[in-house]
Parts: C-alpha cells; structure tokens; sequence
C-alpha cells in the first residue's frame, strides 16, 4: 500500500493525482447539493451556458469537445478523469522506457490525448443518459407546458422536479419551485411552469381545463 501511495503521490504525476482526487471532492459534494435540493449542475448552467454559440472562443471551443451536449458536470468529470488517467500511463510507458518525463511535457500531452476522448466519450453518454433540461430543446420553450411534480412537494425554498414533455413528446425533468403566492404544490400535482429564472423554473397549479383528460374506465 505504501509503494502504491509513493507512486500516486510521485512529483511526476501529481497533476493527474490532484485530477484524480478533484473528481471525489466535486462527486461528493454534488451529492450532498442533492440532498439539500441545490446543485452544482443546475448553478453552472445558471452561469454559463455552452449549448449555443457564443463570442468566448473558450466557450465554443467547449462546446465543440463536448460533442453529445452533456450536462457541464459530467463533461468537467470526464475531462479530469481522461487527463488523470492518460497522464498515469504516459508517465508509467516513460518510466518503463528510460524515466518518467518532466511534469510540463507530461501534462500537456494528458491534456491533447483527453480531448479526443472526451469528444467521444460525451457523444456516447449523451446517448445513454436521459435528457434533462435544455439538451433537446431551449429552456424557454417549456415555459407554459403543463407537468406533474415527481419530487416535491414544490415551495418557495429549495426546488424540487416536476416531468413536462416539450413540444415534440420528449420528456424532461426540470427543477422547479412553487410561484410566491402559490401553496406548497404536493407530488403529483399537475403544475403549470410560467416562468424561468435560470435553470429554474416558476410553477402553479393548473386548471382544470389543462389538465390531461382522465382515461375512460372501461365497462
């Protein structure tokens, strides 16, 4: 265990350590902004956001690596863990060879042969994970869909989610809070989203009238 330590903590491959040990730091702390109904995701998104084009070429550089348009989270863990992981073996093939190669030239190739991966990686992902929020369509475009609150109930404190389909079927799951004069909207409320701030969404309870018809009982 003790050469296993020396090795991970080796100056020649701290950089992909410190990647390594970002990605429980960052995993852990999501999950516990999950649990108190926040989340780093839904705060980035807020910040930034690289689904369309922009005048940052950082931006649009990111948005081109990220090829299958996962959540911002996701595409940050799978470039710390490509760079970790590629700067592991290029140092253990160079050590193998004659010695491990100085800590810059290491890092900058981890960091080349991460892009390609990660470009391929998230346009994998994106395939296999559901859809949430704006991957299929602009947030805005679900303001004025009706939805049914799946974790809740809905107030004006930390947000819970409510389902709605867009426009063209696809279903999301959106975090929401109930509007300031609305009461607290219970699981399996049918919710109206009318307005957006950020990632966040507005909801009240709907009317009747928007509400989808009941299957007819059967005789």
């Amino acid at each position: 265990m003790s050469a296993l330590l020396e090795h991970v903590m080796a100056p020649e491959v701290r950089p992909f350590a410190i990647a390594a040990a970002m990605i429980v730091i960052v995993g852990s702390v999501e999950v516990v902004a999950m649990l108190v109904g926040a989340s780093i995701s839904e705060m980035l998104g807020i910040a930034v956001d690289f689904s369309h084009p922009s005048d940052s070429g950082v931006v649009n550089a990111i948005s081109w690596i990220n090829l299958g348009g996962v959540p911002l989270l996701i595409f940050i863990l799978l470039l710390l863990g490509a760079f970790s992981i590629t700067g592991f073996l290029i140092q253990d093939l160079a050590r193998m060879v004659a010695g491990p190669l100085p800590v810059t030239i290491a890092s900058l190739g981890a960091l080349a042969a991460s892009i390609p991966l990660v470009r391929i990686s998230s346009g994998f992902i994106a395939r296999i994970i559901p859809k949430d929020e704006s991957y299929a369509v602009g947030l805005g475009d679900l303001v004025g869909r009706v939805g049914e609150v799946v974790i809740g109930p809905l107030d004006q404190g930390p947000p819970g989610r409510v389902s709605v389909a867009d426009v063209h079927g696809n279903r999301h799951f959106v975090w929401a809070v109930a509007a300031p004069s609305s009461a607290p909207l219970a699981q399996g409320t049918i919710v109206l989203l009318v307005d957006r701030i950020g990632t966040r969404f507005v909801a009240v309870a709907a009317s009747d009238e928007l509400k989808p018809p009941k299957p007819a009982l059967k005789d």
